[in-house]
């Protein structure tokens, strides 16, 4: 009996494996950008574009962030920044720049029913004047030629809005290392009612988002307010998803404290808010962990059939990792395989805290509370972009 509960759970694991390949086979296909693009218009006539980036106690990565953004060779452009309330010295770092063309926005008093980010991106979407917004995460770092690439895409694609998921850094770090499964999981469960997207860079048409969206005022409390208006913008074929590349130039140096952070923000919401759905999935994160414990108990009690199964089904589960680390870390994949394990126990242990804070309400951003409301269904709610 029990050796039959070992092949079922295995045959689950395969259709899981097969679905996991599926999923990313597709995501290599459709969101992927093969050549350079050259905006199709004279310098005179390119669309402005308005770089915003949103700060609340940013003086660690604030000034690598600002470096790389200045130093893009996009002709028509300028770059906001809004102190959302730090208590460090981030506000004075930010009017540093002011030499560079970098414009400071003090952030207002938050209104209730609003979450902190959001209201900081709908303020500097009030003081955005360009054709396009580029929203930037200040841990995010673009390469000189990475609004140009964007822009281009847009317009090609005729596309309301873009985002992109930034490769990994390409130093030798913890946090790089030891990354968390945030944009895998992007990959994994994208769907047109919730597509994958990144908060790291993400752009959209000023005019469109401000006038027929509405802005952030329809998400004013959402976790993820990208993810529910690209979903509104997929319903009519508006939105398109990237992954990042070296030719388009978006990575990320996010600390392992703050992606520990994020994670137990999204993980409970990103998988569906539900007590049924996080049992769920921390069943299949412990799934996903299963071979390795087998292997472990093999090294004691004997090689087995089963043993035999747990090392094919591991091999198949770090090769899929690894496929998806070839595309955003691509100097140190290898290394990555190895920790799948440790990836895995992390993400389970993110799962069970978020799932734990939310079901306190104890969840916060920024030191500031989350609201516990659960949003009205992706689209339903939406207004539609014309």
């Amino acid at each position: 009996m029990p050796e039959l509960i070992f092949y079922i759970v295995f045959a689950i694991m395969t259709l899981l494996g097969v679905y996991a390949a599926f999923k990313l086979m597709f995501a290599f296909k459709h969101f992927s950008m093969r050549q350079m693009l050259t905006p199709n218009a004279t310098k005179s006539t390119l669309p402005s574009v308005s770089v915003c980036i949103p700060a609340r106690n940013e003086t660690y990565t604030m000034t690598q962030c600002l470096e790389h953004v200045i130093a893009s060779r996009y002709p028509k452009l300028e770059i906001i920044v809004l102190d959302d309330g730090s208590r460090d010295n981030t506000s004075i770092l930010i009017k540093s720049f002011a030499h560079a063309g970098v414009r400071f926005v003090e952030g207002s008093a938050l209104p209730d029913g609003w979450l902190g980010k959001n209201h900081a991106l709908q303020g500097l979407l009030h003081e955005a004047s360009g054709s396009y917004v580029l929203y930037m995460d200040v841990d995010t770092i673009i390469a000189p030629d990475t609004i140009g690439q964007l822009v281009a895409y847009m317009e090609q694609e005729k596309a309301t809005m873009i985002s992109v998921l930034p490769t990994r850094g390409t130093r030798w770090l913890g946090s790089v290392f030891f990354g968390t499964l945030r944009y895998a999981w992007e990959l994994l469960l994208h769907r047109k009612t919730a597509p994958a997207t990144s908060s790291s860079a993400w752009m959209i048409h000023r005019h469109n988002f401000r006038d027929t969206l509405g802005g952030f005022e329809p998400y004013k409390n959402d976790i993820q307010p990208e993810t529910r208006l690209a979903a509104a913008l997929a319903s009519t074929d508006a939105y398109r998803f990237l992954i990042g590349t070296s030719m388009i130039g978006v990575s990320y140096e996010k600390q392992w404290s703050s992606q520990v952070e994020t994670s137990i923000r999204l993980l409970y919401p990103f998988f569906g808010r539900q007590p049924l759905r996080a049992v769920l999935t921390m069943l299949l994160l412990l799934l996903l962990n299963l071979p390795v414990i087998i292997l472990i108990f093999g090294l004691f009690d004997g090689w087995t059939l089963i043993q035999t199964m747990a090392l094919w089904q591991l091999s198949v589960f770090t090769a899929l990792y690894g496929l998806f680390l070839d595309k955003v870390w691509h100097k140190g994949w290898w290394l990555g395989i190895v920790l799948w394990p440790v990836v895995i126990a992390q993400e389970l242990v993110l799962f069970i805290i978020s799932t734990s804070r939310y079901m306190r309400r104890t969840v916060t951003w920024k030191g500031r509370p989350v609201t516990t409301t659960t949003p009205h269904p992706i689209v339903a709610s939406l207004p539609q972009a014309e």
